[in-house]
């Protein structure tokens, strides 16, 4: 039997925003500074998923070339990327809904863009808790992130759910011992398999909370 839900945390890239096109305009353009190709489908799969220390290292495999790409990727805003981020569109209802019974928190493997990226979207006070890959150790697939977030509300991993949409989400969840949801990913193992954020309320109400209609 599950337990009664007491936070709820998403993922950012691919579930609350559609942001494949930011993620490979930003890619693109540190690759262009360095006249190498855009993004395969490969690398674009890897980098969507993944810190930008991790996608860079992946990207730029030789050491010399790395730091360079470092270097002036700490040059780069996101800022100019952040537009062609689209938010899934039943994500702000459901917040709204979950909130105050749930507690609702973010735990993503992008590092220092999340906060700015809430502020575009008018997200800033829909979360009472944002957990990035500079906020812990070891960034997903480890369960550091989750974990801070259950230490964080004094919850069991039990008494949470991830909505995630990758194999690193999946990971981070099954290491933490915290409920998986997959997002619009069938392939993965998970309790839950969603289409549509809307969706969650449903799956928040069957463990024993009472949402508003």
């Amino acid at each position: 039997m599950m337990a009664m839900i007491q936070v709820v945390t998403f993922d950012c890239d691919g579930v609350m925003f559609d942001s494949r096109e930011a993620n490979a305009a930003y890619y693109n353009r540190v690759l262009a500074q360095f006249s190498r190709s855009p993004l395969t489908a490969d690398q674009l799969a890897f980098t969507h998923m993944n810190t930008v220390d991790a996608s860079l290292r992946f990207l730029f495999p030789d050491e010399k070339e790395y730091q360079a790409a470092q270097a002036f990727r700490r040059t780069l805003t996101y800022l100019p990327f952040v537009p062609y981020m689209r938010i899934e569109p039943h994500l702000k209802p459901l917040l709204r809904r979950l909130r105050p019974a749930c507690k609702t928190a973010v735990a993503t493997n992008r590092t220092d863009t999340m906060h700015r990226v809430l502020e575009d979207h008018d997200l800033t006070g829909d979360f009472d808790l944002v957990v990035g890959a500079l906020d812990v150790p070891r960034p997903k697939p480890h369960p550091d992130s989750l974990l801070k977030i259950a230490g964080h509300f004094a919850v069991a991993p039990e008494e949470m759910i991830f909505i995630g949409d990758s194999t690193l989400d999946a990971e981070a969840s099954a290491a933490a011992g915290v409920p998986f949801v997959a997002y619009q990913n069938r392939e993965l193992p998970a309790i839950h398999h969603i289409d549509a954020l809307d969706q969650v309320a449903g799956i928040v109400e069957r463990s024993g909370v009472r949402l508003p209609a």
